[in-house]
């Protein structure tokens, strides 16, 4: 039996816009309980005392191990790997051979020559396709995320704490064994007898304030009985636990834009990957959402600089899109922002959600996020003239407010301009099933943050 791939299905379907909105999934998924508490409490937490995640699976780990790893990584990372090994952490970012954005993931330096890739399938997939493909001494083992159908369980478990109270945890958790670890580099302890290892990095955080994140990962059959320590540590604390809805509005305050449409669907020199994939894996399953609307999926693609990682490219060595990304270099970029909406708007798209009939209704808010795609692109205007996109819109009772992040044009990429955001799909929900028919709605909204 044949199994159907990515380029398989965008010939059935003639275009990718076309496929990838006419997928019947919804917003990326995140198997945890939906809330432990309540998710106001346990987004508050996260700015008080400290708020506690389960990551164990939800994102792909694919392991690296072999002589040629740091070639391989430069090959295809914008970023530089001169300093990197064991005990090191990096936000890997990749681009195609036209310089557009295919994917960024954490990067774990696990030793020397091991090293493994945590996040959305996107960059891990297409790091693992090169190292098997490209002639690479290079050993390649996949942990999936549980959505897939390839793999039961995981081999690790993985749990993120946020807040000003975090370390303070996490060294009672540990009997006082938590080393010093600096920012975006790995230390090793132990709870409740057993090896831990974790990456200081945040992800969450209101402009101003102090937050501390570690990122934990070990075996998975420790995964219980450390996960009950850190639970037990945090009482005195008032940690909470973060379930689904609070986990997915992190971004809201990190300024992480985790789900843009990588740039893999056009490129002839991408047609053996497109083979490769599988028509149901993330690339070719997900869901493309928003009131943006362009028949040409490139038109959906984003640069390095859209996204904020124009600081991560090091020129001084070549990878794959260094020669694109160098001749866009002095072009200008969108930059990526914080937009604040109008309350008055939110209120009045809120109430004709609930309670307008069906042809003046507008898209219902599932809070606290409320995107209804796996990529979310809105159109942000000015007038008349389209000035860039929103996505991971949502509510923040730490901002209290309706809020989104978004890629605008450098003329207006300033604190205080003045926006309108397109909420709904563009064409009222008329081809995605999972979408109640509605309107879309006018936004007014301010910019209040440049990431």
């Amino acid at each position: 039996m044949t199994t159907e791939s990515l380029q398989d299905k965008l010939a059935r379907h003639g275009d990718a816009v076309g496929m990838l909105r006419a997928n019947k999934g919804g917003s990326y998924p995140f198997p945890v309980p939906r809330e432990h508490t309540n998710w106001r409490d346990e987004q508050e937490a996260w700015r008080t005392t400290a708020t506690l995640f389960d990551q164990s699976h939800h994102m792909t780990d694919i392991y690296f191990k072999g002589p040629d790893i740091h070639r391989l990584l430069a090959d295809f990372g914008v970023n530089s790997f001169a300093t990197f090994g064991r005990n090191k952490g990096k936000q890997f970012v990749a681009v195609n051979e036209e310089g557009d954005f295919i994917g960024d993931a954490i990067l774990f330096g696990l030793e020397d020559d091991e090293f493994s890739l945590v996040g959305t399938p996107t960059l891990p997939n297409w790091i693992a396709y090169n190292a098997e493909t490209g002639g690479y001494d290079v050993e390649v083992r996949r942990d999936e995320r549980s959505a897939s159908v390839e793999q039961e369980g995981r081999s690790t478990y993985r749990y993120q704490i946020q807040g000003p109270l975090a370390l303070k945890i996490i060294e009672k958790a540990s009997g006082g064994t938590l080393p010093d670890i600096r920012f975006f580099n790995i230390g090793e302890f132990t709870i409740a007898g057993t090896p831990v290892r974790a990456l200081n990095h945040t992800m969450t955080g209101v402009p101003g304030e102090e937050f501390t994140g570690l990122e934990m990962w070990g075996p998975i059959e420790h995964g219980q009985r450390v996960l009950a320590a850190i639970v037990e540590a945090g009482e005195e604390f008032g940690m909470r636990r973060g379930g689904a809805l609070s986990y997915a509005s992190t971004t809201l305050e990190s300024g992480w834009i985790g789900l843009p449409v990588p740039a893999i669907y056009t490129a002839p020199s991408l047609k053996a990957y497109r083979e490769h994939l599988p028509a149901t894996g993330y690339e070719a399953a997900s869901t493309l959402g928003g009131s943006f609307f362009s028949t040409d999926i490139e038109d959906y693609y984003l640069s390095p600089w859209d996204l904020g990682y124009g600081r991560l490219i090091h020129w001084e060595h070549d990878f794959l899109g260094r020669d694109a990304l160098l001749r866009r270099k002095d072009e200008s970029h969108r930059v990526k922002v914080g937009l604040a909406w109008q309350r008055e708007d939110v209120s009045e798209a809120f109430l004709s959600a609930l309670f307008a009939d069906d042809d003046n209704r507008t898209r219902y808010f599932e809070l606290p996020s409320i995107p209804f795609s796996t990529f979310q692109y809105d159109s942000v205007r000015v007038g008349d003239r389209l000035v860039g996109v929103s996505t991971r819109a949502g509510y923040n009772t730490n901002l209290r407010d309706f809020a989104s992040l978004a890629m605008l044009d450098e003329s207006v990429a300033r604190v205080g301009a003045e926006v309108v955001v397109t909420w709904g799909e563009h064409d009222g929900g008329a081809t995605k099933p999972y979408l109640e028919k509605h309107v879309p709605k006018q936004i007014r909204a301010t910019v209040a943050r440049i990431f």
